[in-house]
C-alpha cells in the first residue's frame, strides 16, 4: 500500500468526529426533538460534515458509494485504501 499524505489522516479523522456528532445529536432528538438548539448544532454539524467530505473526495478520491459520491472520469473506486484500512 503506498505512503499517504499527514492530510489524509487528519481529514478522516475529523469526519470521523464530525459524524460522531452527528450520531450523538440524532439520537439526543430522538427524544428531545423540540430542542431548538441541538437542532441548530445538528444542521451546523451536517453543513461541516459535508464540507469535509467534499474537501477529502477533491484531494483523495471517493468516500462513499451508491451515488452519494460522484466519481471521476477513470473510475478510481479502489485505487485508494478504505477509510478501514487506514
Amino acid at each position: 500500500m503506498k505512503e499517504l499524505p499527514q492530510e489524509y489522516y487528519q481529514l478522516l479523522e475529523e469526519i470521523q468526529a464530525a459524524d460522531f456528532v452527528l450520531v450523538e445529536l440524532s439520537l439526543y432528538l430522538g427524544t428531545h426533538p423540540n430542542d431548538m438548539e441541538a437542532i441548530q448544532q445538528f444542521n451546523q454539524y451536517a453543513q461541516y460534515s459535508k464540507q469535509l467530505k467534499q474537501m477529502f473526495e477533491s484531494k483523495f478520491g471517493a468516500l462513499q458509494q451508491f451515488g452519494n459520491s460522484f466519481s471521476d472520469a477513470n473510475w478510481s473506486w479502489g485505487t485508494m485504501p478504505w477509510p478501514w484500512q487506514v
